[in-house]
């Protein structure tokens, strides 16, 4: 019992409500309706977000309904929670273009054919004022402005918008709508998940349980992953990027990356903690969590590839004395480069190569067989993982 409850819930779950009601419905055989919403407030998905994107896989695997939830309506108000500010107010096409890029994104981690993705545009915007009412009244004011981020936006003289005070009950209301067994979501929803209960309990619908994620912590080492912040790692960043962003975390963080964005067993992850316990170098410790996290989200020979970039270009500089030279001057579009240093047959062989993504230069994958390159002192070409040359005047 307690091997099959381990398989679902994964790693990074912080707090259940209530653990013993959740393990009796999943061990009872019942097809759970397992709810996470998303805001589309910006166009981009990160690692952060990804962290309950793996629990929910692992609900999917085991049978479960995975229901995607995209908060179209509530991301006209934007979620309260943690914010010393009101949040600007997105236009419809805004969050329209971020919705689209969404479900692409997820699809990296979810089977999308299998989830059931929703919107809460379906219910929300046919609420009437008198249904508004009606749903107001299953809530206090002090109960809302007594949760922490009011409460210090309050005390510091920030403002804080009437509509703000709406949006746990809208997220309460989706729960509702969508009869959700189970509600996840990061610790900073605590209240907003808990409101769903509630609601659910007042109209005689059974309870959510509510599965809490531990959250992330961005590439400052401070604050939480956020876009807004600029501290984050998007899961559509290019090989290159995502590695090297990885590579800039504080050494405290590594451990904390290796348990939440990784796959990574946990006896090998305390093994790693023993180790840099031990004066282990965390430089190659992070080395590791930059390639397991580039390889999740691209594949192993991206991050093979961006490994030796990030060498090249960053870590160890002497590398580029042990590379094999050639003279080469003037300015030649990708593939005649290629063919011109030997590297390819032919130019239509030196195009596929490029398309696929093995040129780059000076450790910059270029992806445009047409791109101009002028060729300069000490240039850096690789093709492949085993050709590679440093041209000279």
């Amino acid at each position: 019992m307690e091997e099959k409850l381990n398989n679902i819930i994964g790693r990074g779950v912080t707090e259940i409500i209530t653990k013993a009601s959740l393990e009796k419905k999943l061990l009872s055989g019942k097809k759970l309706r397992i709810k996470f919403g998303v805001d589309p407030s910006s166009p981009d998905i990160h690692i952060g977000h990804a962290v309950p994107l793996w629990q929910l896989k692992r609900f999917q695997d085991a049978g479960h309904t995975v229901i995607f939830l995209i908060g179209d309506y509530t991301a006209r108000i934007g979620d309260p929670s943690g914010k010393n500010k009101t949040r600007p107010v997105l236009t419809e096409k805004e969050i329209k273009a971020n919705a689209k890029t969404y479900l692409k994104q997820v699809g990296r981690i979810l089977d999308i054919k299998k989830a059931e993705i929703r919107y809460n545009s379906e219910w929300l915007k046919k609420l009437s004022f008198a249904d508004l009412l009606v749903l107001g009244s299953s809530f206090s004011v002090s109960s809302i402005i007594e949760r922490d981020d009011f409460e210090k936006r309050l005390k510091s003289g920030a403002e804080i918008a009437m509509h703000e005070l709406f949006y746990p009950m809208m997220q309460a209301y989706d729960s509702v709508a969508l009869k959700a067994d189970v509600e996840m979501g990061g610790t900073d929803q605590m209240f907003n998940l808990l409101a769903g209960r509630e609601l659910q309990s007042k109209i005689g619908q059974p309870k959510q349980e509510v599965v809490m994620m531990e959250l992330l912590v961005g590439l400052d080492g401070k604050e939480k992953m956020s876009k807004s912040l600029g501290n984050y790692v998007g899961i559509t960043d290019d090989p290159d990027t995502m590695f090297g962003k990885i590579m800039s975390i504080p050494d405290t963080l590594i451990l904390q990356y290796f348990k939440l964005c990784t796959n990574v067993a946990d006896d090998v992850i305390a093994q790693y903690e023993t180790e840099m316990k031990d004066e282990g170098n965390p430089r190659d410790y992070k080395e590791k969590l930059a390639h397991e996290i580039t390889a999740l989200y691209h594949s192993k020979d991206n991050a093979d590839s961006a490994k030796v970039n990030f060498i090249l270009r960053f870590r160890n500089k002497e590398v580029a004395k042990n590379i094999p030279e050639i003279k080469m001057l003037g300015a030649f579009d990708a593939a005649t480069l290629i063919v011109n240093l030997g590297f390819a047959e032919s130019k239509t062989q030196a195009r596929r190569l490029v398309e696929q993504g093995a040129l780059s230069i000076d450790g910059l994958k270029v992806s445009s067989p047409e791109k101009s390159i002028s060729c300069h002192d000490g240039m850096i070409v690789k093709v492949g993982k085993l050709k590679i040359v440093k041209i000279v005047k």
